[in-house]
């Protein structure tokens, strides 16, 4: 048996994760975000509007998940991403990291890891951010500054300020990093993450567009029309990786997620086989929280091609990741890992989902909270849903029975764990 899967087995036989020694085959990590990306964009979940081969491709060699609900915009989804905790324990305004909390930045390069992140930051200007959050290297967008993110764009490499002037495009640089990172890595393990630019407003040419300008200054001029182009950009991309660690001899070991962190924005709509899905990025209703998750990964998954309907919540990636690279979890987080669903067991699947949801806490106290399994919705103001037979929530039902009492359980459960003196 390989050093690493024994020391997996040692994991769920014990329930203690140890950092694997220097000289075992840990997995590389390679997490993608894609920004403002709903689950109907993707061809493997049914979306027809655009072509997704690569991502389909991930999603035929890994494994697609079809139940994944993350938050509704993206600083509280990659709040809880980063930190494996909700945002009712952390969440003090949006586009703010606190400075106390661990990310699985942190917790890689401490167990040995290489790591790295590339792509939108928002989390923070303090110069020192990425690397006080674990992230030795650095190339980001909205780091320091607000600069253009496409067409000639600024970026910060390490807090330093560069800007592009010669027809250069954002989310190229930002690929040139990752690639660059990927090669000089090779051998040893290392994480990048990866929060894309693609597909967020403003709705601009690609350079594969037919209307793509090199001299083009500035976020405003958004067209919808555009969107599709950017999402077969975002595919291409993920192409490129997929490509460049097959060339590196670095695909088979590296653990790749694929992700968005909220659904895409309104105003979009996409064709799928069930029928138009129009975006809600924003709303608490499915169109702004399902999102797509593709794990890929040949050297860890049980069986190729499969699809996973458990409920999954962006809180779930840290432990996962951890338990993927046999490395020791913070013990308060509220994340549970899926890496068994990944090696073909049952696992742990979650019950239910529990969403803290207050984006502007500085200027907009507004609060909404929200528990979900599998069949019911429940909302903190007693509104309750049938999502089986009203997914887009339109028929509010009353709170009583099975399904009520067990999502009230759960509202009940998280009602003391804001911790005083945060808001």
């Amino acid at each position: 048996m390989r050093p690493l899967m024994l020391r997996l087995l040692l994991c769920a036989l014990t329930g203690q994760c140890l950092a694997a020694g220097p000289s075992e085959a840990r997995p590389n990590v390679l997490l993608i975000l894609a920004d403002d990306f709903g689950y109907e964009w993707v061809g493997a979940n049914g979306g027809l509007s655009c072509p997704t081969p690569r991502l389909d491709a991930l999603a035929a060699s890994g494994m697609r998940f079809e139940r994944c609900h993350v938050q509704p915009l993206c600083t509280p989804t990659r709040l809880e991403l980063m930190t494996g905790r909700s945002n009712v324990r952390n969440y003090r305004n949006f586009g703010l990291l606190p400075r106390d909390e661990i990310t699985f930045g942190k917790v890689f390069s401490q167990a040995g890891y290489h790591t790295g992140i590339c792509g939108k930051w928002q989390l923070g200007r303090e110069p020192d951010s990425p690397q006080h959050f674990g992230f030795a290297q650095a190339c980001l967008w909205q780091h320091t500054r607000r600069p253009p993110r496409y067409a000639n764009p600024g970026l910060e490499y390490d807090a330093k300020e560069r800007d592009f002037t010669q027809g250069e495009y954002g989310p190229d640089l930002l690929q040139h990093f990752a690639l660059d990172f990927i090669t000089s890595h090779k051998g040893r393990p290392w994480l990048l993450y990866y929060p894309m630019l693609l597909t967020h407003d403003p709705f601009h040419p690609t350079p594969d567009s037919a209307n793509w300008d090199p001299k083009r200054r500035g976020e405003k001029g958004s067209e919808p029309a555009n969107y599709p182009d950017m999402v077969a950009y975002l595919d291409k991309q993920v192409g490129q990786l997929t490509d460049h660690l097959q060339a590196q001899g670095e695909l088979e070991n590296t653990l790749l997620m694929f992700l968005g962190d909220n659904g895409s924005g309104r105003g979009l709509c996409a064709q799928t086989k069930e029928g138009p899905r129009f975006g809600g990025k924003g709303s608490t209703k499915a169109q702004g929280t399902h999102v797509p998750l593709l794990v890929h990964w040949p050297a860890g998954l049980a069986k190729a091609g499969a699809t996973c309907r458990d409920l999954i919540s962006a809180t779930d990636i840290f432990p996962t990741l951890c338990e993927a690279a046999a490395i020791a979890a913070p013990t308060a987080l509220d994340g549970v890992s899926f890496l068994p669903q990944l090696r073909g067991q049952v696992g742990h699947p979650r019950p239910w989902l529990y969403h803290w949801y207050s984006p502007r806490q500085g200027s907009d106290k507004t609060l909404i909270q929200w528990a979900m399994d599998e069949t019911h919705k429940l909302y903190d103001d007693g509104r309750l849903y049938d999502l089986r037979d009203d997914p887009l929530e339109q028929h509010p039902l009353k709170a009583e029975g099975v399904a009520a009492e067990k999502l009230k359980a759960v509202l009940l459960q998280f009602a003391k764990a804001r911790p005083p003196g945060l808001d």
